[in-house]
């Protein structure tokens, strides 16, 4: 008994060291794959109709404006009046009726002058891998410019160029490292989950009709 429950304990220890590995194995390697494919200069981001804006929540659930949100958005807007982008497919989780990412990007992108007919909603981008499929399959976007902070960027355009995409990452301002510890130790996890996504052929939870962008 004794025997087989050390069999047992040293089976879950090995399992338990892989993971640790296989974590550390998929940040380090999608940081390595995607290191030359962003930056935080709007000047070296290459001119593309649309940029893919990745949704956040607006506040904290204390109330308090969330600085991701509000950076992302004045990415968004430093793109789009520098010329780099035309539209932007704001694309972000509207799976509660009191939840509305999508718009609430919206609305904070007009406030910052622009045109509503230049943003178009994406409902349906639960995940990051949801976001950026479809921009392509739903929106028709080989080529696009995506924002958010480095370490989602980091993800995205990985994700992106493994789907086929030509994808460059414009990095939103970061948050203090104390007040992002949680939201970068969840990253990750969310890093080498996207890895078995691919090993697993994991798609968009949605479909939907073709959308155009002029």
């Amino acid at each position: 008994m004794k025997k087989f429950l050390k069999n047992i304990f040293t089976f879950f220890l090995l399992l338990f060291v892989a993971g640790i590995i296989f974590i550390l194995w998929a940040n380090y390697s999608m940081k390595a794959d995607t290191e030359d494919l962003m930056s935080y200069q709007t000047a070296e981001a290459p001119e593309t109709k649309t940029g893919l804006l990745l949704g956040t929540s607006r506040t904290l659930d204390n109330g308090q404006p969330n600085a991701y949100f509000d950076n992302r958005i004045e990415a968004a807007w430093e793109l789009y009046k520098s010329g780099k982008i035309q539209y932007i497919i704001a694309s972000g989780d509207n799976s509660r009726k009191d939840y509305n990412e999508p718009e609430d990007m919206q609305q904070a992108l007009i406030s910052k002058g622009i045109p509503e007919d230049h943003i178009f909603m994406d409902f349906a981008g639960f995940r990051t891998l949801d976001s950026v499929v479809r921009a392509k399959e739903i929106f028709g976007q080989q080529k696009i410019i995506i924002i958010s902070q480095k370490f989602h960027n980091e993800r995205a355009v990985f994700l992106a160029r493994q789907n086929d995409i030509d994808a460059f990452g414009f990095n939103a301002a970061d948050v203090n490292k104390y007040a992002g510890f949680k939201t970068n130790v969840r990253e990750y996890l969310a890093k080498s989950k996207a890895y078995l996504d691919l090993l697993l052929g994991v798609e968009p939870k949605f479909g939907g009709k073709k959308i155009l962008i002029p």
